[in-house]
């Protein structure tokens, strides 16, 4: 598929603005006189997945949305621009958030080349890719607004969030939508998606969409608008289609060792194959290095999320967590004087020591150990977000019901299970789905976004290279979100950078 990114590109407005003047073709695009051609629909719309694939939106969406969490760890200082992600010292000028910014309108662009050519009711066909350029727009606001504008909970009448683009006008500088406006067109493009998609996991692999991908989309949507009749309803509707099954407790640890498209539990997944291997530049990079050495491995699982994990210690999720043990001189793995495995560590000599726990969900798919097709959207998170609302709607049985299924998945049973009358030293049952969820669905860019919608402040307080220890970070903190590339400002001037 990746020759056909290279066909169809698909330009952002700003990097058309700072490459090439208006009168000349997009480079590596094609002929906006293509897109009116028919023959060429299809092809283009699966260009439009490969953009989701290329390193600067894939990479970035995931890192991005992960790093300010407090399930990783940073062992030390980089070079790499993730380093103020996960700081929150964020710069303007950051380079993984001005390419993420790009690639992500390039895609968008690329949707509306189409949308503006394609008309409803042409053929079955025709609106399948008219509801799955949709659902791609979509997803892609989406993820810009969770990272550019402030949580919806949080004035979203007033606060800007990114600028919505529906038309392929090149010419234009849009202003910022408030997070509201954002939301209300991702929202109308899903529902017209699922209505246009008619078909599903039958006759299209999950690295695609369906109508079953949009729902799931709107569940989550509207999760975090804080509209939870509706996210419950959609999650539902998404559980109850019998096309997904959550995978056996056995088949757990090898998830995502495994391609996209024969897994029952995975309703949507960025799909890479060998050939689309990023090496050094993949996700999982960073999370983790191969006996051979290949990856960084600087960022492991936080003590915090360890501990948390180790109340239980069957639980099956531990295989995504790994211990890289220090070595003895002889070879064997290094034991302390109580006979126990010593785990290595890496940080200043005298400073922090951070130990080292690869995470492993972007790993080894196909036994390549940087490859890795993403999951986005998997049958987990729907009854997580169905427990949520439940929770926060006062239907406490339901909630407690969502989180045991997940929990006995896990490989838990008797006392490790919840009821209500045993919340087991939880306060409340939304802060037991909450906790189910970090496990569940940890270092798949959920967790600081949960936080801070919830109006719950981030703490780590554990080892790590954050600026200070403990570091909190409240949920009203102006680095909540990044900033707005300041290039693109430039090349803008209707562009409002964020406080």
């Amino acid at each position: 598929m990746k020759h056909i990114s290279k066909y169809f590109a698909g330009l952002s407005l700003v990097m058309l603005a700072a490459s090439c003047s208006l009168n000349k073709e997009p480079h590596q695009a094609v002929p906006n006189i293509d897109a009116k051609d028919p023959a060429m629909w299809q092809n283009a719309t699966d260009g439009n997945y490969a953009l989701l694939k290329e390193p600067e939106f894939t990479r970035n969406y995931w890192q991005i949305g992960e790093f300010p969490s407090d399930d990783i760890a940073l062992s030390g200082t980089t070079t790499d621009p993730l380093f103020y992600s996960y700081t929150y010292g964020h710069l303007t000028n950051q380079g993984n958030t001005s390419a993420y910014w790009r690639a992500a309108y390039r895609a968008i662009n690329g949707c509306n080349l189409l949308l503006a050519e394609m008309k409803e009711g042409t053929s079955a066909d025709v609106d399948q890719m008219i509801g799955e350029n949709l659902f791609i727009r979509a997803f892609v606001h989406h993820s810009l607004v969770r990272t550019f504008g402030r949580p919806y909970a949080q004035s979203p009448e007033t606060n800007l969030g990114v600028p919505v683009v529906t038309t392929a006008d090149i010419t234009a500088k849009p202003k910022r939508n408030t997070v509201k406006e954002v939301y209300d067109q991702v929202i109308a493009d899903l529902r017209k998606a699922k209505d246009l998609m008619t078909k599903n996991t039958d006759d299209r692999p999950n690295s695609y969409a369906t109508k079953n991908v949009a729902l799931a989309m709107l569940a989550r949507v509207y999760l975090y608008k804080g509209q939870n009749d509706s996210a419950y309803i959609f999650a539902d509707s998404v559980i109850n289609s019998n096309r997904y099954s959550l995978i056996t407790t056995d088949d757990l640890p090898k998830y995502y060792t495994k391609g996209n498209q024969d897994n029952k539990e995975t309703i949507w997944a960025i799909h890479h194959t060998a050939q689309d291997d990023r090496d050094w530049s993949s996700i999982g990079s960073m999370y983790y290095t191969s006996p051979n050495g290949l990856g960084y491995g600087e960022i492991y699982a936080s003590e915090a999320y360890r501990k948390l994990l180790d109340k239980y210690p069957q639980d099956a999720r531990h295989t995504f967590v790994q211990p890289l043990y220090l070595k003895s001189a002889a070879g064997g793995d290094s034991t302390n004087a109580s006979g126990k495995k010593v785990v290595a560590t890496r940080g200043k000599a005298g400073g922090i020591q951070v130990e080292k726990w690869y995470i492993t969900k972007f790993s080894n798919q196909d036994n390549i150990p940087t490859l890795s097709s993403p999951v986005v959207f998997r049958l987990a998170e729907m009854y997580l977000i169905r427990a949520e609302a439940a929770a926060k709607m006062g239907n406490n049985n339901q909630a407690i019901a969502d989180v045991n299924t997940i929990r006995t998945r896990a490989g838990l049973s008797g006392t490790a299970l919840f009821s209500t009358g045993d919340l087991k030293g939880y306060a409340t049952v939304l802060d037991v789905v909450l906790d189910e969820t970090r496990l569940e669905l940890a270092f798949e860019t959920h967790r600081c976004f949960d936080i801070f919608r919830n109006n719950r402040n981030l703490v780590r307080d554990y080892p790590g290279y954050h600026p200070v220890n403990p570091q909190t970070i409240e949920y009203t903190n102006a680095r909540v979100v990044h900033y707005i590339p300041e290039q693109d400002i430039l090349l803008n001037p209707n562009l409002v950078q964020n406080p």
